[in-house]
């Protein structure tokens, strides 16, 4: 057994935080927006076309498409090289309601808007 002491970077409390630290949070914060966002815009788009080819069960596979805009977004931030380990479950839940509502916007407004 090895005696190793892994040192842990204590939390720092939000008058501790320097200024660099609150930008750094407040830029991530703003790339996981602009992520969720754009998924939900882009998976949208992707059930609207879908929806127009398979007539049967389209809302269906227009939901799952959705569900799994949201669960890539985790690989996503790992690609941003972003720290998903920080993110509790009120960030993820914020992220799936973020890429839902873009999703449900774009979708309703191509079915409306766009002629078939």
């Amino acid at each position: 057994m090895s005696d190793e002491i892994i040192e842990e970077k204590p939390v720092q409390t939000k008058k501790q935080k320097t200024k660099a630290d609150k930008q750094a949070e407040h830029i991530d914060r703003i790339k996981r927006t602009l992520a969720a966002s754009l998924i939900g815009i882009f998976v949208g788009g992707l059930s609207y076309y879908i929806t127009l080819s398979y007539s049967t069960d389209a809302g269906l596979l227009a939901l799952m498409l959705m569900l799994a805009g949201i669960v890539v977004q985790k690989h996503i931030f790992m690609l941003l090289g972003m720290d998903t380990d920080k993110l509790g479950a009120k960030d993820w839940f914020y992220q799936g309601f973020m890429t839902f509502a873009f999703w449900f916007m774009s979708w309703t407004i191509l079915l409306t808007a766009m002629p078939k």
